[in-house]
C-alpha cells in the first residue's frame, strides 16, 4: 500500500491529500507510518541504495553447461510461449587485467525458454576474435571502447614496437543487441563486425565484416525491422572527395533462392556531416511510414586521431571522442521511396542521443520522440565501471557531474508556412520557428523530467506502432545510472506507472503483445532482475502485465546475472 502511496504521489502528480482521499484502506495504516514514507520519498523523487547491491550487476561470471530450471511464482501466461535472449558484458576482467568501461566487457548471451509456463534460463559467451585470443593469451589483447590492448610483454621490444604499427585492429566484441537478419539471427556492437548465432543452443557460428558488402566503416546497433523482415541501419562513411557522411542501408528480407540475404545489401541514402573528419557519435536513428530521421548531436569522433594516435601509441574508443561546443543538435530527414536527402536544416541546443522512442508523420509534421541528455558533454565519460561501482554517495556525486537526463518531443514541419511558430499541432507544445538565416529552430515539449533520474532503454509496441502514432513507451528507470525500476510514459497524457522493489536491479523491458488483442498495451513486459540480497534464488526473469505494471510472475534461478543492454523476444 505504501509502495503505491509513494508512487501515485511522485509519478502520477496525485497531491498527498487527494491520494489519502483516493486511498480509503489507508484508514488501518499508522499516520506517522505513512508521513515518513512520503517525506522519505517525496522530498527528492528518488529511492535510495546506500547497501550498494547494484555493484553486483557489474562482475564476472560464468557460463552454464547446461539449462537450469526456474522456480516459478504466480503463473506464466499459456500464450507466452518462446525465448528471451539478452546481451551484455560478462567479463570484466582478463587474467590480472581489467576492462575499464562499462561496454568493454566480454559478451555474454543470456536466453530464458518459456514454454507450458516452465521457464528455463541459459547462458554462455559469444566465441568473437576478442573472447578467444583474450582466453588464449590471458589477457586483453584486442582494444574495447575504454580499455587499450597493449602488446604481449613477453615479446621483446622490437616485436613490441613493430607491433604499434601493424594498423587499427577493431573489436568484434558484439556485447550490445541482437537482431535477425532473414532467417539468422547476429549479435553485434557498433563496429563493421556482427556475429552470427544459433538462437537455440548459443553457439557462435559466423563473424561477418559489413565492410565487405556496404560502404560503411561502422553501423550501429538499433537496425529498424520491418514487417516483412527488412532492415535498415546506419552508418558513418568516407563520400565524396573524402569527406565524411552518413549511409542509410537496406538488408532485404529472406530470398527466395535461400541466399544470404546481406550480399543483396545496399546503401539507399546519404545524410551529409557537418564536419569533414569529425563523424557525429551515432547510437540509433528514426524511422516513419515515407522518412529516416537522423540526429546529429555536437558528440564527435576525431577520426584523424582515431586513424594516427592509435597505431602509433595506443589508445582506445573513448580517447578519440570530443564535443563541438558550439553547433548544438542538428535533425536531418531523408525520404524513403526513393531514398532521397530533403535539405531542412532544423536545428536545436545541444544535446546527447543514443536511444529513439518512436517518430511518426502527422499531417504536414514529423513528431520526433528521444531519451535526451542535456548538453554536449559525452554522457559515456561517467560510464567507467570504477565509477559505476563506487559507493552509492560516490556514485550521486559523479551523476550530479553529468548531463541531465529529459523525454523530449521535437516536431520538424515539412512545409515553412508563415507565423512565428511553424507547429499547428493542438496536442503538443513544441515548437519551431523559421529564423533568417533559412535554418528553423526546434523547441521541445517535455514529456518526462527528473533530477537525474533517467526514463532510457525505451520500448514500444514495435510490431504495431513503429513509425506510427502511438500512446505507450516503456523504459528502463535509471537513478544516478543504477538501474532500479521499470516505467511505462503514456506520451499524449505524460502519466507514468512504476515497478520497484528494493535491491532490485532490473533490465530493459521487452514488450511482447497478447495474441489476438488489438489494444496498444494489451500484453506483458519481460525482465531480468538482479536481486542480490535474495539468499537461495538471486535473480529472475519477471513478468508485468504492460497495462498497469502490476506484476504476473516471477521465475527465480540461483545464480546471478551481469547487466545486459539489450535483446529480442524470439517465438
Amino acid at each position: 500500500i505504501v509502495s503505491e502511496l509513494m508512487f501515485t504521489t511522485l509519478y502520477k502528480k496525485v497531491t498527498f491529500v487527494q491520494m489519502l482521499l483516493n486511498y480509503h484502506v489507508i484508514k488501518s495504516l499508522s499516520w506517522l507510518m505513512v508521513l515518513s514514507y512520503y517525506v522519505f520519498f517525496a522530498s527528492d523523487g528518488r529511492v535510495e541504495h546506500p547497501a550498494g547491491g547494484y555493484k553486483k550487476i557489474f562482475e564476472t561470471c560464468k557460463e552454464l553447461a547446461e539449462p537450469i530450471e526456474a522456480q516459478v511464482t504466480g503463473q506464466v501466461p499459456q500464450w507466452l510461449t518462446g525465448s528471451l535472449l539478452r546481451v551484455g558484458p560478462g567479463m570484466f576482467e582478463v587474467g590480472d587485467q581489467a576492462f575499464h568501461h562499462l561496454f568493454d566487457g566480454q559478451a555474454l548471451i543470456h536466453k530464458f525458454d518459456l514454454k507450458n509456463g516452465k521457464v528455463t534460463y541459459y547462458r554462455k559467451f559469444v566465441r568473437t576474435d576478442a573472447y578467444v585470443r583474450a582466453m588464449t593469451e590471458n589477457r586483453v589483447v584486442i582494444t574495447e571502447f575504454g580499455t587499450t590492448a597493449y602488446p604481449d610483454p613477453c615479446k621483446n621490444i622490437f616485436s613490441r614496437f613493430f607491433t604499434y604499427f601493424q594498423g587499427i585492429e577493431v573489436t568484434d566484441n558484439c556485447l550490445v543487441n541482437i537482431y535477425p537478419i532473414g532467417e539468422d539471427f547476429y549479435a553485434c556492437t557498433e563496429t563493421n563486425y556482427i556475429t552470427k548465432i544459433n538462437p537455440e543452443t548459443l553457439e557462435t557460428l559466423t563473424k561477418v565484416d559489413l565492410c565487405n558488402y556496404l560502404s560503411v566503416n561502422g553501423v550501429t546497433a538499433h537496425p529498424h525491422i520491418e514487417k516483412d523482415g527488412t532492415v535498415y541501419n546506419i552508418g558513418n562513411c568516407f563520400g565524396k572527395n573524402m569527406t565524411l557522411a552518413y549511409n542509410v542501408v537496406k538488408i532485404p528480407p529472406i530470398q527466395k533462392d535461400k541466399s544470404d540475404p546481406i550480399e543483396k545489401s545496399r546503401v539507399v541514402v546519404q545524410f551529409p556531416s557537418s564536419e569533414h573528419f569529425k563523424p557525429s557519435y551515432v547510437h540509433s536513428f528514426g524511422i516513419t511510414e515515407n522518412y529516416f530521421v537522423f540526429v546529429e548531436t555536437p558528440v564527435k569522433i576525431n577520426l584523424l586521431k582515431f586513424l594516427s594516435a592509435w597505431a602509433i601509441r595506443g589508445t582506445n574508443y573513448m580517447d578519440c571522442f570530443e564535443s563541438n561546443e558550439t553547433m548544438g543538435t542538428w535533425f536531418h530527414l531523408a525520404s524513403k521511396n526513393p531514398g532521397e536527402y530533403k535539405d531542412y536544416k532544423f536545428r536545436t541546443s545541444a544535446f546527447n542521443l543514443f536511444h529513439h522512442i518512436n517518430c511518426y508523420e502527422d499531417q504536414d509534421f514529423i513528431v520526433v520522440d528521444l531519451c535526451t541528455w542535456k548538453g554536449f558533454d559525452f554522457v559515456y565519460n561517467y560510464l567507467y565501471l570504477a565509477n559505476l561501482r563506487n559507493n552509492w554517495e560516490e556514485v550521486k556525486k559523479s551523476a550530479i557531474m553529468a548531463p541531465q537526463p529529459e523525454v523530449r518531443r521535437y516536431v520538424l514541419p515539412l512545409t515553412k508556412a508563415k507565423g512565428k511558430n511553424l507547429v499547428s499541432l493542438t496536442y503538443t507544445t513544441a515548437i519551431a520557428v523559421l529564423r533568417s538565416d533559412g535554418t528553423i529552430w526546434l523547441e521541445p515539449e517535455v514529456l518526462f523530467s527528473g533530477p537525474r533520474q533517467a526514463f532510457e532503454f525505451p520500448q514500444i509496441n514495435y510490431n504495431r506502432f513503429n513509425g506510427k502514432d502511438y500512446m505507450y513507451a516503456y523504459g528502463l528507470g535509471l537513478n544516478h545510472f543504477i538501474p532500479d525500476r521499470i516505467c511505462k510514459l503514456n506520451v499524449k497524457t505524460k502519466e507514468i506507472w512504476v515497478w520497484q522493489e528494493p535491491d532490485s536491479y532490473p533490465s530493459e523491458p521487452l514488450f511482447v503483445q497478447t495474441p489476438g488483442r488489438l489494444e496498444e498495451d494489451d500484453g506483458v513486459l519481460l525482465s531480468i532482475v538482479v536481486s542480490p540480497g535474495a539468499a537461495q534464488r538471486p535473480g529472475y526473469l519477471l513478468i508485468l502485465n504492460a497495462r498497469d505494471l502490476t506484476e504476473i510472475a516471477r521465475a527465480e534461478v540461483e545464480v546471478t546475472f551481469p547487466v545486459t543492454f539489450h535483446g529480442i523476444y524470439k517465438t
